[in-house]
Protein backbone atom coordinates (compact mmCIF):
# COMPACT_ATOMS: atom_id res chain seq x y z
CA UNK A 1 0.00 0.00 0.00
CA UNK A 2 1.56 3.15 -0.99
CA UNK A 3 1.66 6.65 1.22
CA UNK A 4 -1.72 7.80 -0.72
CA UNK A 5 -3.37 4.88 -0.55
CA UNK A 6 -2.71 5.11 3.47
CA UNK A 7 -3.69 8.48 3.60
CA UNK A 8 -7.00 8.18 1.81
CA UNK A 9 -7.79 5.00 4.52
CA UNK A 10 -6.82 6.94 7.26
CA UNK A 11 -8.75 10.30 6.15
CA UNK A 12 -12.75 7.91 5.82
CA UNK A 13 -13.88 7.41 9.30
CA UNK A 14 -14.62 3.57 9.71
CA UNK A 15 -18.08 4.22 10.62
CA UNK A 16 -19.01 5.85 7.32
CA UNK A 17 -17.73 2.54 5.33
CA UNK A 18 -19.78 0.70 8.25
CA UNK A 19 -22.83 3.34 7.30
CA UNK A 20 -22.73 1.96 3.72
CA UNK A 21 -22.72 -1.86 4.75
CA UNK A 22 -25.48 -1.11 6.72
CA UNK A 23 -27.51 0.31 4.08
CA UNK A 24 -26.69 -2.08 1.45
CA UNK A 25 -28.07 -5.28 3.69
CA UNK A 26 -30.90 -7.29 2.42
CA UNK A 27 -34.21 -6.67 3.95
CA UNK A 28 -34.71 -10.72 4.59
CA UNK A 29 -31.76 -11.84 5.92
CA UNK A 30 -28.29 -12.07 5.65
CA UNK A 31 -25.63 -15.04 5.84
CA UNK A 32 -22.10 -14.48 7.16
CA UNK A 33 -20.68 -15.64 3.80
CA UNK A 34 -22.82 -12.78 2.13
CA UNK A 35 -20.85 -9.92 4.35
CA UNK A 36 -17.87 -11.26 3.83
CA UNK A 37 -18.75 -10.58 0.18
CA UNK A 38 -20.04 -7.27 1.18
CA UNK A 39 -16.85 -5.99 2.90
CA UNK A 40 -14.53 -7.44 -0.41
CA UNK A 41 -11.44 -5.07 -0.22
CA UNK A 42 -12.60 -3.62 2.78
CA UNK A 43 -10.56 -6.56 4.45
CA UNK A 44 -11.65 -8.47 7.86
CA UNK A 45 -11.29 -5.78 10.63
CA UNK A 46 -13.78 -3.71 8.59
CA UNK A 47 -16.28 -6.71 9.31
CA UNK A 48 -14.86 -7.40 12.48
CA UNK A 49 -16.24 -4.20 13.81
CA UNK A 50 -19.31 -4.83 12.22
CA UNK A 51 -20.04 -7.77 14.03
CA UNK A 52 -18.89 -6.63 17.18
CA UNK A 53 -21.44 -3.48 16.78
CA UNK A 54 -24.59 -4.89 17.67
CA UNK A 55 -23.38 -5.49 21.19
CA UNK A 56 -22.60 -1.70 22.36
CA UNK A 57 -26.40 -1.83 23.24
CA UNK A 58 -28.14 -3.39 25.60
CA UNK A 59 -30.79 -5.57 23.93
CA UNK A 60 -29.24 -8.56 21.64
CA UNK A 61 -30.57 -11.49 19.40
CA UNK A 62 -30.40 -14.88 20.76
CA UNK A 63 -27.77 -16.81 19.78
CA UNK A 64 -25.42 -13.91 17.62
CA UNK A 65 -22.71 -13.97 20.28
CA UNK A 66 -21.79 -17.47 19.53
CA UNK A 67 -21.94 -17.16 15.71
CA UNK A 68 -20.39 -13.60 15.57
CA UNK A 69 -17.58 -14.69 17.61
CA UNK A 70 -16.68 -17.57 16.03
CA UNK A 71 -16.35 -15.49 12.87
CA UNK A 72 -14.14 -12.89 14.97
CA UNK A 73 -12.29 -15.84 16.30
CA UNK A 74 -11.36 -17.29 12.77
CA UNK A 75 -10.45 -14.05 11.51
CA UNK A 76 -8.17 -13.51 14.61
CA UNK A 77 -6.71 -17.52 13.62
CA UNK A 78 -6.37 -16.25 9.89
CA UNK A 79 -4.41 -13.49 10.76
CA UNK A 80 -2.59 -14.82 13.06
CA UNK A 81 -1.14 -17.56 11.00
CA UNK A 82 -1.26 -15.24 7.65
CA UNK A 83 -3.72 -17.78 6.06
CA UNK A 84 -7.04 -17.15 3.99
CA UNK A 85 -10.01 -17.03 5.88
CA UNK A 86 -11.85 -20.39 6.47
CA UNK A 87 -15.19 -20.34 8.15
CA UNK A 88 -17.35 -23.96 7.84
CA UNK A 89 -20.26 -23.86 6.00
CA UNK A 90 -23.29 -24.25 8.40
CA UNK A 91 -21.40 -20.86 10.06
CA UNK A 92 -21.08 -19.35 6.75
CA UNK A 93 -24.98 -19.76 5.57
CA UNK A 94 -26.29 -19.22 8.67
CA UNK A 95 -28.77 -16.56 7.86
CA UNK A 96 -29.37 -13.58 10.64
CA UNK A 97 -32.30 -11.54 10.44
CA UNK A 98 -31.92 -8.45 8.98
CA UNK A 99 -35.06 -6.89 10.16
CA UNK A 100 -33.56 -6.78 13.80
CA UNK A 101 -30.04 -6.29 12.76
CA UNK A 102 -30.13 -3.28 11.45
CA UNK A 103 -32.14 -1.32 13.92
CA UNK A 104 -29.24 -2.32 16.08
CA UNK A 105 -26.67 -1.59 13.97
CA UNK A 106 -27.59 1.65 13.27
CA UNK A 107 -27.88 2.54 16.86
CA UNK A 108 -24.67 0.89 18.10
CA UNK A 109 -22.62 3.41 14.96
CA UNK A 110 -23.58 6.19 17.30
CA UNK A 111 -21.50 4.47 19.64
CA UNK A 112 -18.95 3.59 17.04
CA UNK A 113 -18.40 7.20 16.05
CA UNK A 114 -17.55 8.27 19.88
CA UNK A 115 -14.98 5.40 20.17
CA UNK A 116 -13.83 6.16 16.68
CA UNK A 117 -13.15 10.04 17.98
CA UNK A 118 -10.74 9.09 20.09
CA UNK A 119 -8.68 7.16 17.31
CA UNK A 120 -5.86 9.01 15.55
CA UNK A 121 -3.23 7.21 13.17
CA UNK A 122 0.37 6.82 13.77
CA UNK A 123 0.51 7.02 17.77
CA UNK A 124 2.57 4.66 20.19
CA UNK A 125 3.54 3.53 16.46
CA UNK A 126 5.94 0.19 17.86
CA UNK A 127 2.30 -1.35 19.01
CA UNK A 128 1.16 -1.75 15.56
CA UNK A 129 4.58 -2.58 13.87
CA UNK A 130 5.30 -5.72 11.99
CA UNK A 131 6.75 -8.83 14.05
CA UNK A 132 5.75 -10.27 17.44
CA UNK A 133 3.86 -7.03 18.45
CA UNK A 134 1.75 -7.85 15.51
CA UNK A 135 1.77 -11.42 16.52
CA UNK A 136 -0.01 -10.11 19.99
CA UNK A 137 -2.24 -7.78 18.53
CA UNK A 138 -3.91 -10.84 16.66
CA UNK A 139 -3.90 -12.81 19.84
CA UNK A 140 -5.98 -10.35 21.17
CA UNK A 141 -8.76 -10.60 19.04
CA UNK A 142 -8.59 -14.32 19.25
CA UNK A 143 -9.03 -13.33 23.02
CA UNK A 144 -11.43 -11.01 22.56
CA UNK A 145 -13.86 -13.56 20.41
CA UNK A 146 -13.22 -16.24 23.09
CA UNK A 147 -14.53 -14.14 25.63
CA UNK A 148 -17.47 -12.37 23.54
CA UNK A 149 -18.64 -16.48 22.96
CA UNK A 150 -18.37 -17.02 26.69
CA UNK A 151 -21.59 -18.27 27.79
CA UNK A 152 -22.78 -15.19 30.35
CA UNK A 153 -25.17 -13.44 27.68
CA UNK A 154 -28.09 -12.74 30.14
CA UNK A 155 -25.42 -11.08 32.53
CA UNK A 156 -25.48 -7.29 31.67
CA UNK A 157 -21.95 -6.37 29.74
CA UNK A 158 -20.85 -9.85 29.67
CA UNK A 159 -21.30 -9.06 26.03
CA UNK A 160 -20.71 -5.22 25.71
CA UNK A 161 -16.90 -6.03 27.54
CA UNK A 162 -15.21 -7.98 24.74
CA UNK A 163 -17.38 -5.99 22.00
CA UNK A 164 -15.01 -2.85 23.04
CA UNK A 165 -11.95 -4.43 23.94
CA UNK A 166 -12.66 -6.10 19.78
CA UNK A 167 -13.76 -2.56 18.39
CA UNK A 168 -10.67 -0.75 19.84
CA UNK A 169 -7.95 -3.53 18.56
CA UNK A 170 -9.66 -2.93 14.81
CA UNK A 171 -10.26 0.36 14.47
CA UNK A 172 -6.56 0.45 15.83
CA UNK A 173 -4.95 -2.04 13.58
CA UNK A 174 -7.46 -0.32 10.88
CA UNK A 175 -5.41 2.99 11.66
CA UNK A 176 -2.19 1.47 12.83
CA UNK A 177 -3.13 3.79 16.18
CA UNK A 178 -1.31 2.01 19.00
CA UNK A 179 -3.53 4.02 21.52
CA UNK A 180 -6.55 2.47 20.35
CA UNK A 181 -4.33 -1.05 20.41
CA UNK A 182 -3.82 -0.70 23.82
CA UNK A 183 -7.23 0.52 24.92
CA UNK A 184 -8.16 -3.02 23.48
CA UNK A 185 -5.74 -4.66 25.38
CA UNK A 186 -6.52 -3.09 28.53
CA UNK A 187 -10.72 -3.69 27.60
CA UNK A 188 -9.45 -7.14 26.99
CA UNK A 189 -7.84 -7.66 30.64
CA UNK A 190 -10.96 -5.96 32.48
CA UNK A 191 -13.65 -8.42 30.74
CA UNK A 192 -11.25 -11.11 32.39
CA UNK A 193 -11.39 -9.47 35.64
CA UNK A 194 -15.43 -8.88 35.45
CA UNK A 195 -15.61 -12.41 34.45
CA UNK A 196 -13.45 -13.94 37.14
CA UNK A 197 -15.32 -12.01 39.25
CA UNK A 198 -18.71 -13.40 38.07
CA UNK A 199 -17.49 -16.85 38.63
CA UNK A 200 -15.96 -16.09 41.75
CA UNK A 201 -19.28 -14.89 43.01
CA UNK A 202 -21.26 -17.43 41.40
CA UNK A 203 -18.91 -20.27 42.92
CA UNK A 204 -19.26 -18.45 46.12
CA UNK A 205 -23.62 -18.05 46.41
CA UNK A 206 -23.57 -21.90 44.79
CA UNK A 207 -21.31 -23.22 47.81
CA UNK A 208 -23.73 -20.90 50.11
CA UNK A 209 -26.72 -22.61 48.80
CA UNK A 210 -25.48 -26.21 49.16
CA UNK A 211 -24.41 -25.46 52.74
CA UNK A 212 -27.87 -24.12 53.33
CA UNK A 213 -29.24 -27.34 51.75
CA UNK A 214 -27.46 -29.74 53.93
CA UNK A 215 -27.26 -27.73 57.14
Amino acid sequence: MNHDEKHTMYDQPVSHRLRSLVRSLPRSGITLSELLHQVGSDGLLILTTLLTLVFLIPVSIPGVSTVFGAAILLIGMSRLFGRELWIPGRLKHRVIATRKLRPLLRKALRWMQKIERVSRPNRIQWLVANGPIQHLNNAALILGAVLLMMPFGLIPFSNTFPAVALLFLAIGLLQRDGVCVLLGHISNVLTMLYFAVLIGGGGLAARELFLRLNG
